[in-house]
């Protein structure tokens, strides 16, 4: 399918990545593929103890006095699918769709975040009529889930003194900076009771949302579907006493949540209002966000009675918590206009025997608002007894203007497509941050071709913007001697 796109060597490679199993924390086989290129090609290969792996590929004839360039991107992908699409992350590849000027796939997240940047260090690592200086290209492991690889990166493993992040997703700009970021967690206990008799019972699901990127879409005004589920269930609550047997939403801490369902129960004598009252909540939100959802869906469907259900308590304390939470913008940045400065993100609810699990996502580009959001989301659900938990976090970028390979990289790109790209720093979460701060001296820059839709089924690849991203690479390369 694929063999016909340009550039051909980006597109073999990506097809290749396509087909291995690469999920955040399971990047066993693409780390074995990248280890076993580098030997096929002859070219120094190391692998650390967290899976990442370091290429080394000499200068071209002509480049050995120019500085060192480190080509990185992430190995692992954010797995996402449609509920009614049945597939294994762990053992089953990628099926490509084109559509158009646009590569999908059938029902999964596509992988291009960051299998291209992979496929295109792979081309021109293969590739000898490549005019550069001393090349390293970097290959980290999970970068979706917590950006552990580049955070566990040894401090004697690079020599360059440039690095090129291939994980932007605009074509026509280059990013220099970006936020820092922080994981909330919680869990709450919980006992069951049995269902009374007298009930009937509903699954109440909330779907059809576009889902995105926590930190690129936060500001977007998309739907939230374990907001607009909880915003259904808390009324329901309040005015027919309903009885709480299961609720999911979301799965990926990086992602909005695009799907949320509950399994409830309510008594036969509130039955026909409490369906008046979903059917309402559903023309309300479907006028909210018309705009930005408007494959939005509230569906209530019969389903068999459960035999228990979360205690009265917990439910009350979870529901009115979830409701409170806070998600999207917190503040935009006073320095630069319309750009996010601190958001969090409601990412996911889910359940098992005895604990209800909430995760949560804060980013911020000033650490100090970047730990008051976390610790806003803390008090939430302290103040319901639930464990509260944060995880290390990740630095922000700071970005640098009098950059060399900045300015080089402007004028390639004005010089090529005649005009000039975009500057910008970013919301979203960069390894650029952890790397800089392990080798301070690096000057970097973040670039690559056109996404869309990425941390859902909806992430699509521009596919022109690959050729223009790759010429644009090869003559930045050329351009740094």
């Amino acid at each position: 399918m694929l063999s016909q796109l340009k550039p051909a060597s980006v597109w073999r490679y990506f097809s290749e990545i396509m087909a291995i199993p690469r999920p955040s924390k399971h990047e066993e086989k693409i780390s074995a593929y990248l280890q076993k290129f580098g030997k096929d090609h002859n070219f120094e290969t190391f692998s650390d103890e967290l899976g990442n792996v370091l290429i080394r590929k000499p200068a071209s004839k002509g480049y050995e006095q120019s500085q060192g360039v480190c080509l990185q991107a992430h190995m692992d992908m954010v797995c996402e699918k449609n509920s009614d699409k049945v597939f294994d992350f762990l053992k089953d590849g990628i099926q490509p769709v084109l559509d158009g000027e646009w590569l999908t796939a059938d029902g999964t997240t596509l992988g291009a975040d960051d299998g291209i940047g992979v496929a295109a260090i792979l081309a021109i690592l293969d590739d000898d009529t490549i005019e550069h200086g001393p090349l390293e290209a970097l290959f980290t492991v999970d970068e979706e889930t917590g950006l552990t690889g580049a955070g566990g990166l040894s401090t004697e493993w690079l020599r360059s003194d440039i690095l090129l992040n291939f994980d932007d997703e605009d074509e026509g700009e280059f990013c220099i900076g970006c936020a820092g970021g922080i994981d909330t967690t919680v869990a709450i206990d919980y006992t069951t009771r049995y269902c009374p008799a007298g009930e009937v019972a509903y699954r109440v699901k909330v779907s059809g949302l576009k889902g995105g990127h926590s930190g690129d879409d936060i500001n977007k005004g998309l739907g939230c579907a374990n907001k607009m589920l909880t915003r259904i269930l808390w009324n329901a609550t309040d005015k027919y006493k309903i009885g709480l047997a299961r609720i999911d939403g979301g799965n990926l801490r990086n992602a909005i949540a695009r799907e949320a369902y509950a399994d409830i129960v309510v008594a036969k004598e509130y039955d026909a209002d409490f369906q008046k009252m979903v059917a309402d909540f559903r023309e309300h939100l479907t006028f909210e966000f018309r705009s930005t959802e408007p494959d939005l869906k509230v569906e209530l469907t019969p389903i068999d009675m459960p035999q228990l259900l979360i205690d009265r308590d917990t439910q009350y304390n979870l529901l009115n918590s979830l409701f409170a939470c806070a998600h999207g913008v917190l503040a935009m940045s006073r320095e630069i206009p319309n750009f996010v400065e601190t958001s969090t993100n409601l990412a996911s609810v889910k359940m098992d025997d005895k604990q209800i699990h909430i995760a949560t996502s804060q980013r911020s580009s000033v650490e100090s608002a970047k730990f008051a959001a976390a610790q806003k989301i803390e008090a939430t659900f302290r103040m319901i007894g639930a464990h509260v938990s944060h995880g290390d976090g990740y630095p922000g970028w700071t970005p640098n203007p009098a950059s060399r390979v900045l300015k080089v990289g402007v004028e390639t790109y004005k010089n090529m497509f005649g005009h000039e790209p975009i500057v910008r720093a970013i919301h979203a979460g960069l390894e650029c941050g952890l790397i800089g701060e392990k080798y301070p001296k690096m000057d970097m820059i973040s670039y690559g071709p056109t996404l869309r839709g990425v941390h859902s089924p909806d992430e699509r690849i521009e596919i022109k913007t690959v050729q223009m991203f790759w010429d644009l690479t090869l003559q930045i390369l050329k351009n740094l001697k």
